[in-house]
Formats: C-alpha cells, structure tokens, sequence
C-alpha cells in the first residue's frame, strides 16, 4: 500500500510526540484520572473510559490521515446493588462526554419507569418519545429499568421499551442511553427483549465495595464534611460495616449508602450531644466519637 506524503508526515509528527511524551513520563489517559479523581475502586470503569477515549484520539488522528472512520454507540448498561455508584457515574460521564465533543450538551435527564409508561394505549409511546427529545445532546438515565420489563405482555412497559429500542437506532449519535438497575434483575430485562444485548456496547458491573473501600469512603466523607473520626469511633465504624457486609448475602448491600447513613446520623448525634453539654470549641466541634456512631 503506497502512503501519500501527508499521512507519512502526521505518521513522523506523531512517532516524535509519541517518543516526547514517553520520556517526558506523561500519561496519555491523564485527562481520565482526573476526571475520576475521587471515585473508590471502579478499576473496569476506568479501563472502559480507556477505551472510549483511544477510540476518539485514534478516529481523529485517522480523519486527519485521510482514512476512513466510524463512530461507535456509546449506550450503557449498569448492573449493581444500591450505594455502588451508577448514578453518580452517569452524571460524571454525561460531563465528560461534552469534553470529548461526543455530546453537543452533557445534560443528564434521570427517570425511571413513570417517567415512561402510561394508563393507556399510546400514552407511553408518546411519553417516551418526549423523555428522548428533552435528553438530545446529553444523557437519558433510566434507573430501575428492570421495572420496565415487569408486568406480564399486556403491560405497557412493553411498549416503553420497544419505543426505546427504535429511538436509540434512530438517534444513536444524537444522545446515550443509560439504563442502570440491580444485577439479577438487569439480566431479567435483558432477556425481555432479544434486541437489547447487542445495542449496549458497553455493559458494566458495578461491584460491591470491599470493607476496606468503604472505609476509605467513610473517611472521605468525614473529611467533605469538616469532621474528624476519633481513632475509637473508627474501630466502632469498621465493626459496623463489617458486620452489615455479613447481613448482606439475605438482601442487597446498600454499600456506600449505608456508609452515608451512618455518618450523616453520628452527625446529628454529635449536634445532641454538644448542645446538651453547651460545648462549642472548634476541636470539639469537629470531632465524632464513638458514642456518636
């Protein structure tokens, strides 16, 4: 294959700034580890975004060679338990889609199974269709989707989601679908519709957090907060979560809900407690304790 002058002058430019940026020690996904800057675990998240973002850089640097190029849906499909990060994921990713000019505007709409289903016949196509149109340029989420997919064949969550299907063909450059629900029942919703796996390229599994993880996002929010945890209440917040993580295998792990739960409450324990003993020092003021967890 003979290569015209200009491909192999990008190729020469590209091999030399490939060489700079390899000695120069810079990381080609940096722009990636800052906008997950904070996010716990999500290590397949990350390398999903990878991935996503290599596709963009190679397609232009392809364009600009005078090749051919493509663009690839980006609809998602998010399984995992309450607390671990789907909605927080979605509305991150809906920002970071308008940065790579992928989205003209990175709004995210979120909605569930009201949002779309209606009392009678037409109703839920048309309702919809107007929930994709309100998310043109940006992100429709779906949490719950699952719910669309329960009711029995006259339900019109049927309908709902065949409506779905149809819109993401037919506007799949112009917005990305995001449907998002517990792991088992997302499977269920899967198989509702023969059509649905092969239009969610990218399906991820959104792993329960590890008791260590959940500690660090204990400490993190602690810290958001301008809180302090006393080394005992520590101890006495690692005891809880660990004996939760226990519980879980009879019903789903809220996760870092759980987390939130328990400090938001030792936060309003803390407050009692001061107040009754007129204590209003700074150092105290910052600090829970064990007896407020």
């Amino acid at each position: 294959m003979v290569m015209r002058t200009n491909q192999i002058n990008i190729v020469l430019h590209d091999t030399h700034l490939n060489q700079a940026e390899s000695e120069n020690g810079v990381d080609p996904f940096e722009s990636i580890n800052q906008v997950m800057h904070g996010f716990i675990g999500m290590d397949n998240l990350r390398e999903k975004m990878k991935e996503i973002y290599a596709h963009i850089e190679i397609n232009k640097r392809r364009k600009e060679a005078g090749l051919k190029t493509e663009q690839q849906s980006l609809h998602m499909l998010f399984k995992g338990n309450p607390g671990t990060g789907k909605t927080t994921v979605a509305r991150t990713l809906a920002k970071w889609f308008v940065d790579l000019n992928i989205l003209e505007k990175g709004h995210i709409i979120e909605a569930d199974r009201t949002d779309l289903v209606g009392e009678y016949i037409g109703q839920t196509a048309h309702k919809t269709r107007s929930l994709i149109h309100r998310a043109l340029g940006g992100v429709l989420f779906i949490d719950e989707a699952y719910a669309l997919a329960y009711g029995g064949d006259k339900d019109f969550g049927k309908e709902a989601i065949n409506t779905l299907v149809k819109q993401m063909e037919d506007h799949h450059q112009s917005f990305i679908l995001i449907l998002a629900g517990y792991p088992e029942e997302m499977k269920f919703f899967l198989r509702s519709n023969p059509g649905l796996v092969s239009r969610f390229p990218f399906i991820l599994d959104f792993e329960d957090y590890q008791l260590s993880e959940l500690m660090e996002i204990a400490k993190k929010m602690v810290k958001d907060r301008d809180y302090h945890l006393t080394e005992k209440a520590e101890l006495k917040l690692r005891r809880l979560i660990e004996r939760e993580l226990h519980r879980y295998t009879t019903h789903p792990f809220s996760n870092a809900r759980f987390v939130r739960n328990i400090i938001e409450e030792a936060i309003r324990k803390q407050s009692i407690r001061l107040v009754k003993e007129r204590v209003y020092e700074l150092n105290k003021l910052i600090l829970l304790t064990s007896d407020d967890i």
